[in-house]
């Protein structure tokens, strides 16, 4: 760390320590996100009421942590509102087929 004081060496000791906290919660997001996608394609594979149900489920998970991130500010409003919006339409087309 190049800080020249006390405080800005706090500074940097602060922000290393949230970008660390903010890092595993970006991970678990993506990490819900790709297990929702990889329940979607089950669902689309064989649309039965157990796959639509695990579809579900992982959503909801994936919403949760999405919309705990941004109350922590970690996630802007607008970008977790755009993360909600992407996963919903990728099950709403296979709901209305199947």
């Amino acid at each position: 760390m190049c800080a020249n004081n006390k405080s800005a060496l706090k500074r940097a000791q602060i922000a290393e320590r949230n970008r660390v906290r903010n890092k595993t919660y970006k991970s678990s997001v993506k990490t819900l996100m790709k297990n929702y996608l990889s329940a979607v394609q089950a669902y689309a594979a064989n649309p039965t009421p157990e796959s639509k149900q695990e579809a579900q489920t992982r959503l909801a998970a994936a919403y949760s942590r999405i919309d705990k991130a941004v109350k922590r500010g970690i996630l802007h409003p607008n970008n977790g509102a755009r993360k909600k919006s992407r996963l919903a339409s990728k099950l709403k087309p296979i709901e209305q087929t199947a």
